[in-house]
C-alpha cells in the first residue's frame, strides 16, 4: 500500500476501535494501563537497545546533548514510564459521568453526560517517553489514538507501539486503539492532518514551528499552544523575599519549558528593594538580564532589552525585564506580549490579586505562586496531553476530562412537541 493508503487505513482501524472503547469499562482500561506498566519493566532491555538505535542516529546527525538527552530511555526513565501508566489506571474515569440533570415544564428530564472525543491524531517531537503518556491518557479517556512522533525516535517508538498494541490485545481490548505510524516520512503528518472525514482532533506538541505548520494546514480541528511567554509581575505590594523565591523558582528550576517565567515586570515603588537581591540571585543561577533603561539603573550587569525581547520565548537562561508605573501598565503589557498561556502577581494586596485574576486572559493564572505549577500533574490532573491556550474546546492542561466532551440525553415518557 502507499503512505496514503497506509494513514487511511489506520484512521479507518482507529474509528472502528473508538467505538468498542466507548463500551469498555473502567476494570477493563486499567487492566490494560498495568499491562503497559508491567511490559514497560519487563522488557526494558530490549527498549533501550531500541532506544539506542536512535541515541546513535542522533549523535550521527549531530543533536545537541539536550536533545539527546530529551531523547534517552534508561532504567530511570522506563520506571517513570510504568509510574505514570499505573498513575492514570489510579485516576477517575470521566467517561459516562452525568454533569447534571434538570426537569421541563413538560415532564422531560435532560441532562448531559461526558463521552470520549473519538479518534485524536496526536503528532509530537523528541521525547519518546511521550508516547506512552499519551497513549496511556487517550485510552484511560475512551479516545482511539494515532501517534505521530518525530523521526529522530522512531526506533523506540515503534518498539513502544508494538508492546502497547500486545497489551491491549491480552486486556480483551482493540489492538487498533493505540497505533504509532512507523515512517519517518514528514509527508505523513500531512496525510494525517487531511483526515477529516475520520479524526475527531489533532493535538501536535513540540515546537512553535511544528505547531504553526499543523495549524495553518490542518483540515482537522487543532488544540494548540504556540509557545509560553509567561510572565511574573511583582506587585508594589509584595514580599521580597516571596517574589524572589518565586521569580527565581519561575525562571531557573527548568527555563527550557513552556511554563518557565521570560518576563519578569516589577512596580517602580518597589523595584529598588527588590531588583538588586533579586539580580544576584540570578547572577549566580546564570540568568542573563535583558532590561528596560530604568533596569540597567538599578543592575549593574544587565543589557538593554529590544523590541523583539518582550515577545520572546527564550527557553533559557534569558530573562526580560521591564520597571513598570502601576498595575494597569502590567496588564496592558501582559495583554500585547504574552501567549494565553501563564501569568503570576506576587503581592500582599487582596483586591489586586483578585483583579489580576480577572483581567488577565491566560490558560492559568498564579497569585503568590510559581509559573511552573501550569502542569497537569501539579494541578491535581494526575498527568496531561498539552496544554491548551486555543479556549476550545478546553483552556490549560488536558487532562483525561479535557479529553471528553458533553453530550445531551434525555429522558421522556411519550412526550411530543406541540
Amino acid at each position: 500500500m502507499s503512505l496514503v493508503e497506509t494513514i487511511e487505513k489506520m484512521a479507518v482501524d482507529a474509528r472502528a476501535a473508538s467505538r468498542q472503547l466507548r463500551k469498555a469499562g473502567s476494570s477493563q482500561k486499567n487492566d490494560a494501563l498495568k499491562r503497559m506498566a508491567d511490559m514497560l519493566m519487563a522488557r526494558r532491555e530490549e527498549i533501550i537497545a531500541e532506544n539506542q538505535k536512535d541515541l546513535s542516529h542522533a549523535e550521527e546527525a549531530g543533536l545537541s546533548a539536550a536533545m539527546i538527552d530529551r531523547l534517552t530511555l534508561d532504567a530511570k526513565v522506563i520506571q517513570a514510564m510504568a509510574d505514570g501508566l499505573l498513575e492514570v489506571a489510579g485516576l477517575k474515569d470521566p467517561v459516562g459521568e452525568v454533569t447534571g440533570m434538570w426537569k421541563r415544564p413538560n415532564g422531560l428530564l435532560a441532562g448531559k453526560v461526558r463521552i470520549p472525543l473519538g479518534v485524536i491524531g496526536f503528532i509530537f517531537e523528541s521525547r519518546p517517553n511521550v508516547t506512552i503518556d499519551a497513549a496511556a491518557l487517550c485510552l484511560k479517556s475512551g479516545n482511539a489514538v494515532i501517534l505521530k512522533g518525530g523521526s529522530e525516535a522512531i526506533h523506540s517508538n515503534k518498539f513502544l507501539g508494538n508492546l502497547m498494541m500486545e497489551a491491549l490485545k491480552e486486556a480483551g481490548l482493540p489492538e487498533k486503539a493505540i497505533q504509532v505510524i512507523r515512517t519517518t516520512d514528514r509527508e505523513a503528518v500531512n496525510i494525517l492532518i487531511g483526515l477529516e472525514d475520520h479524526l475527531d482532533v489533532i493535538i501536535p506538541r513540540g515546537g512553535e514551528g511544528l505547531i504553526r505548520f499543523v495549524t495553518a494546514n490542518s483540515r482537522v480541528p487543532v488544540l494548540k499552544h504556540y509557545k509560553g511567554v509567561c510572565h511574573v509581575y511583582v506587585d508594589k505590594y509584595a514580599d521580597v523575599q516571596m517574589a524572589v523565591e518565586i521569580c527565581l523558582n519561575s525562571k531557573v528550576q527548568r527555563p527550557g519549558v513552556c511554563n518557565a517565567m521570560e518576563t519578569m515586570l516589577v512596580h517602580k515603588d518597589i523595584a529598588s528593594a527588590f531588583l538588586p537581591e533579586m539580580s544576584g540571585r540570578f547572577s549566580k543561577a546564570g540568568v542573563e538580564i535583558r532590561g528596560c533603561p530604568e533596569t540597567i539603573r538599578l543592575v549593574s550587569k544587565a543589557t538593554p532589552a529590544q523590541d523583539s525581547d518582550w515577545a520572546a520565548e527564550f527557553l533559557d537562561l534569558i530573562l526580560a525585564v521591564k520597571i513598570v508605573s502601576n498595575m494597569e501598565e502590567a496588564l496592558e503589557h501582559i495583554e500585547k506580549y504574552g501567549s494565553h498561556h501563564t501569568e503570576a502577581i506576587v503581592t500582599a494586596d487582596y483586591e489586586r490579586s483578585q483583579r489580576f485574576l480577572s483581567d488577565v486572559d491566560s490558560s492559568v493564572v498564579l497569585i503568590n505562586a510559581s509559573t511552573r505549577f501550569n502542569d497537569g500533574g501539579q494541578l491535581g490532573l494526575g498527568a496531561e496531553i498539552g496544554i491548551n491556550t486555543s479556549k476550545l474546546h478546553a483552556f490549560g492542561p488536558m487532562g483525561l476530562e479535557e479529553l471528553t466532551t458533553l453530550k445531551f440525553i434525555v429522558y421522556g415518557q411519550g412526550q411530543t412537541r406541540e
